[in-house]
């Protein structure tokens, strides 16, 4: 039997009792289900309730070869899966455990993450090791039954020092996938910061959001590592530029409404700025890249106009109960008083435009659009997925039916070519909590259209 360990919400898997071993197969559940709502056929790459859950939409979910999608999930606790689309086959990517985001890269066949160093589960000193796995080698080697040691397949890059304070909030630079960039701790970011900085309290009831935090990168061949930039507030979802390399967007995290939620910095800790600079009464969140030079976010419509009583809230809007964002120390943003929905904000010439938003409800929630610039996709508190054209300004409910009780939000993110959306979803599960692996076709009569104008120019 083995024990495991659970220390600040991080899964480890105790070495000396033993881990599965990586490259482990599983057998395919993939199952086509027809939407109850939209009659849509819905790919559930996995359909047993073990636990599974996306990548988050901020980062890529397919491997290089667009055969293989990686997932988080507890058939092996704590460790990564990764799925074949076609076949439904799985294969166990991971071995000793990881902390906080996968990094699938996009040119190479490898996986990156954090994780404790083996040595230190225990008695750890704060330093963390950045690994990276040869997916190509794996999965060749799980398919022919020949499977070797962990070491074969996975290499660690470096180790941070303690003194860092180094996060799983990972991100692997788009194009030329040299770097990686993290979250670090307050002692490290306030040895770079001015001295007369403004130290940001915590804002909101979540009492999140208080600084100071920063950014740091590692090298992944010589396990270099520089510091990037520290500002005076909790740093979140660290991404980067797909398509261009050291371009860095990353949140103020409050766990709800910012002061200002979005910001840009270089890889080189130049250009720090807000990426879309918001006013009081506006709820901006899940800020996602979605083509070489826009960046797409929510500016939440999910609260009721203050002063109004229940009986003159319009049916349909009500969002109370199990989701997020009603509690009154938000202040009065979020409502429909002024603009709201699915923003799309240009990085070189600083344009922000909406691009539709749910006629009820929370409206969108996480954001997503394809790398060509011809779709946006979102989801919203009712776990709904709607699907915009950006020539047309249509949209439609592409799927529904995935519970308002899920463990989670869908989080849909767009395929590479844009042929498909990924989601997370508790459609099929009994418990009415526990998530699958789903993807999501646009329709073919969509990806038929042709257009004269290329909107991302």
């Amino acid at each position: 039997m083995r024990l495991i360990v659970s220390v600040f919400g991080l899964v480890i898997l105790c070495p000396w009792l033993g881990t599965a071993q990586i490259g482990t197969r599983f057998p395919s559940e993939r199952k086509i289900v027809k939407d109850p709502i939209t009659g849509i056929d819905l790919v559930f790459l996995t359909s047993i309730p073990n636990g599974d859950s996306k990548i988050y939409q901020t980062h890529n979910q397919w491997t290089a070869d667009g055969q293989w999608l990686i997932f988080r999930s507890d058939r092996v606790p704590g460790e990564a899966i990764a799925v074949h689309e076609e076949s439904g086959e799985m294969v166990q990517v991971t071995e000793g455990g990881y902390s906080g985001m996968l990094n699938i890269a996009r040119n190479s066949m490898h996986l990156y993450f954090m994780r404790r160093p083996i040595r230190s589960t225990i008695d750890h000193d704060g330093s963390m090791e950045v690994v990276e796995v040869d997916l190509a080698r794996l999965f060749t080697d799980s398919k022919a039954g020949k499977l070797r040691e962990a070491s074969v397949y996975q290499r660690i890059c470096g180790i941070t020092s303690p003194e860092i304070g180094a996060g799983g909030d990972m991100a692997l630079d788009g194009e030329s996938e040299e770097w990686v960039f993290f979250r670090v701790g307050k002692d490290a970011a306030a040895k770079h910061l001015p001295k007369d900085t403004k130290i940001e309290a915590a804002f909101g009831p979540r009492n999140m959001g208080a600084g100071p935090s920063g950014i740091a990168k590692m090298n992944i061949r010589t396990g270099e590592v520089i510091h990037v930039i520290s500002v005076p507030f909790q740093v979140g979802h660290i991404q980067t530029n797909p398509w261009k390399a050291g371009e860095i967007v990353f949140c103020w995290e409050t766990g709800g409404k910012s002061p200002q939620r979005t910001w840009t910095v270089m890889a080189d800790g130049t250009g720090l700025r807000p990426l879309y600079p918001e006013s009081e009464y506006e709820w901006v969140t899940h800020e996602a890249f979605l083509t070489p030079d826009e960046v797409g976010f929510a500016v939440m419509g999910h609260r009721p106009v203050s002063g109004l009583k229940d009986s003159q809230t319009p049916s349909g809007t009500e969002v109370g109960g199990a989701n997020p964002g009603q509690e009154l120390g938000w202040g009065s943003s979020g409502t429909r008083e002024k603009p709201t929905g699915f923003a799309v904000v240009n990085l070189r010439t600083r344009e922000m435009r909406i691009a539709g938003q749910t006629h009820r409800g929370s409206g969108f929630w996480h954001v997503t659009g394809s790398g060509d610039g011809r779709w946006l996709a979102g989801d919203d508190f009712a776990r709904d997925i709607y699907l915009i054209d950006r020539h047309t300004h249509e949209m439609v409910l592409l799927s529904s039916g995935h519970k308002t009780t899920a463990a989670d939000h869908p989080h849909p993110t767009f395929s590479p070519d844009g042929s498909r959306i990924q989601i997370q979803s508790a459609m099929l599960s009994e418990d009415n909590r526990t998530m699958n692996i789903c993807i999501i076709p646009v329709p073919k009569h969509w990806l038929e259209r042709t257009y004269s104008k290329d909107l991302t120019k």
